[in-house]
């Protein structure tokens, strides 16, 4: 559920910030004189767009990737066009907010069966038998 498609979604863009900088990648003297790499800024912490529930998961789960002040910063520099650059920040965006939103499923607790049990044993009972063939007499 990325944020085109999360509640909300179309003041979520409106709610991005966008930096420009001089970028360290391919683009030769092109690169000390155009500022191709983006820098993608979103304010999770005082979002208007997201509910508080929102605002909660995402804070919690993309903790790692926030300031202090609980601002989302994504940086590209792959491209030597500002533009391509720009898009995928955004496409890295919404894999960032997509994932926050995914839930995991439950695990079920099994136990090992019949079946199971009795290949484990066999397998430690055979390991056992090559230990002692080594043993000397």
């Amino acid at each position: 559920m990325g944020p085109a498609q999360a509640p909300g979604s179309k003041d979520l863009l409106h709610e991005i910030d966008f930096l420009t900088s001089r970028s360290s990648g391919p683009g030769g003297q092109n690169v000390n004189k155009v500022n191709s790499k983006v820098t993608l800024k979103f304010d999770v912490a005082r979002s208007a767009s997201l509910s508080e529930e929102q605002r909660e998961i995402m804070l919690r789960k993309l903790g790692h990737r926030l300031t202090s002040q609980g601002i989302l910063m994504l940086t590209v520099q792959e491209h030597r066009s500002q533009q391509k650059n720009k898009e995928a920040v955004l496409l890295k965006f919404d894999l960032v907010v997509e994932k926050a939103f995914i839930q995991p499923k439950a695990r079920k607790k099994v136990k090992p069966g019949k079946a199971a049990k009795a290949a484990r044993v066999k397998s430690k009972r055979l390991h056992a038998e090559k230990k002692q063939w080594r043993k000397k007499l």
